[in-house]
C-alpha cells in the first residue's frame, strides 16, 4: 500500500484544477486516470462540439487557454490539447491508465484500490465527472424499435446519418447542438419534454459562471433563490445553434408516448418512421468507486457541505455540477471550488502542520 497525502480520482478538467492547488500547497498527491491519454471527457465528444465561451473565458487556474486559431468558440480538440499541455506545464503526477475499483476506510486513512495496486491517503478527491454514465430513460416499446438507438456519448458526426430520418430527444444543449449538426444532412425530428428555452444570445459560459456564482452567494446569505441560470433558459446559443434556430429548423415537437418497430408514436396515434433515435438525455455522476463507503445520499447523490462529503469528511467531490460548487462542471467554474477543497484538506490532521510550514501563496508556474 503506497502512502500519499491525497489521491485524486480522474484527470479531466476538475482533476487537473485540483492538482494545480495541491501542487501549490506542496502536498504529496497522485492523480489516477482510467483514460489512455490526457483530455478527460473532451477526448470523446462529437466532431462539431464547441465550448460555450471564447478561449480567454475558458481557462483552468494558473494558465490561460491559448487563443483558438481563427477566434470564436474552441473545438474539442483545442481543449484536449490545452489539458494535455496543462498536465505537462505543472508536472502533475498523473498515473494512467489506472482503474479505481473501490475506496474504503482504513483507520485514519482511506484505501484506494486500483487495478495496479492500492494507495493510502489522508484524503481523496473524486473528480470522475459524468460522461462515463449516460442516462437513457425507459420508454414503452423501447426494445421493439428496429432502428439504431444511441446516446449523446455515442454520437460522433452527422455524416454517419446522411440521408436518414433521425429523432433527437432532449431539450438541453446537447439536443439542440446535435439537432443543429444533423439538419443539413438528415431529416431531423427534435423532441423535447417541454418547449425549448434558449438563453439570450449574449449569454455564454463566462456569463453562466457569473450567474451561478451570484446565486450561490445569495443562497449562502440566506436570501431568496434567484433561480440562477435556470431562470434564464436551458440552451446556450452557440453559432451553429443560432444559425439553425434563425433558419427555422430547430422547431421541437412534444415527447412521444412510445416507440414501435418503425419509430415514435405520439399520444394522438400519429406515428413517424425513423432510422435512428439519439437520446440527448443527460448523464449521472460516475460514483461507483464510492459505493463501499456507504455514503448517505441526498437527491440521488452523496450529501455534501461544499465539496466535502457529509458522511466522510476525508472525501471531496469536485466538478459534478452545482451541488459541488457553482458551475463546477465547467472549465472556468471549477477553479474556485478546487481551491476551497484543497484548503479544507490541508487542514486535516496529519497534513495541517506541513501546510503551515509550506511557503504560502507561491505559484508553481
Amino acid at each position: 500500500m503506497t502512502p500519499v497525502d491525497v489521491v485524486v480520482v480522474g484527470a479531466g478538467q476538475a482533476g487537473l484544477a485540483v492538482g494545480y492547488y495541491l501542487r501549490r500547497a506542496r502536498l504529496e498527491f497522485v492523480v489516477l486516470d482510467a483514460q489512455q491519454s490526457p483530455g478527460g471527457a473532451w477526448r470523446h465528444g462529437w466532431d462539431s462540439l464547441r465550448l460555450f465561451s471564447p478561449a480567454r473565458y475558458s481557462s483552468l487556474p494558473g494558465w490561460p487557454m491559448p487563443p483558438y486559431p481563427g477566434g470564436g468558440y474552441p473545438a474539442a480538440g483545442h481543449v484536449r490539447d490545452y489539458l494535455a499541455a496543462y498536465e505537462r506545464r505543472y508536472e502533475l503526477p498523473v498515473h494512467r491508465p489506472v482503474r479505481v475499483g473501490a475506496i474504503r476506510r482504513a483507520g485514519d486513512r482511506l484505501a484506494v484500490g486500483t487495478d495496479t495496486g492500492t494507495w493510502s491517503a489522508h484524503a481523496v478527491i473524486s473528480a470522475t465527472g459524468t460522461w462515463w454514465r449516460p442516462f437513457v430513460p425507459t420508454v414503452p416499446g423501447g426494445t421493439l424499435f428496429t432502428g439504431r438507438q444511441l446516446h449523446t456519448a455515442g454520437y460522433r458526426t452527422a455524416d454517419d446519418f446522411a440521408g436518414q430520418r433521425v429523432v433527437v430527444v432532449g431539450g438541453g444543449n446537447s439536443g439542440a447542438q446535435i439537432a443543429a449538426d444533423l439538419h443539413t444532412v438528415a431529416a431531423v425530428t427534435w423532441v423535447t419534454r417541454r418547449p425549448p428555452r434558449f438563453l439570450p444570445d449574449n449569454v455564454d459560459g463566462r456569463a453562466l459562471f457569473e450567474i451561478a456564482t451570484r446565486r450561490r452567494r445569495t443562497l449562502d446569505a440566506g436570501h431568496q433563490d434567484t433561480s440562477g441560470v435556470a431562470g434564464l433558459g436551458d440552451i446556450v446559443v452557440v453559432p451553429a445553434v443560432r444559425r439553425a434556430r434563425d433558419a427555422g429548423v430547430l422547431r421541437a415537437r412534444e415527447m412521444f408516448a412510445r416507440l414501435d418497430h418503425d419509430g415514435p408514436v405520439w399520444t394522438n396515434g400519429v406515428a413517424e418512421p425513423a432510422d435512428a433515435v439519439i437520446w440527448c438525455t443527460g448523464f449521472r455522476p460516475a460514483l461507483r468507486h464510492l459505493a463501499s463507503l456507504g455514503l448517505r445520499t441526498e437527491y440521488g447523490v452523496p450529501a455534501t457541505d461544499g465539496t466535502r462529503a457529509v458522511a466522510e469528511p476525508r472525501l471531496h467531490l469536485l466538478g459534478y455540477g452545482d451541488w459541488t460548487g457553482p458551475a463546477s462542471a465547467t472549465l472556468v467554474g471549477v477553479g474556485p471550488t478546487a481551491r476551497s477543497a484543497v484548503a479544507e484538506i490541508a487542514a486535516l490532521p496529519g497534513i495541517g502542520a506541513r501546510w503551515a510550514d509550506a511557503t504560502a501563496g507561491r505559484s508553481p508556474g
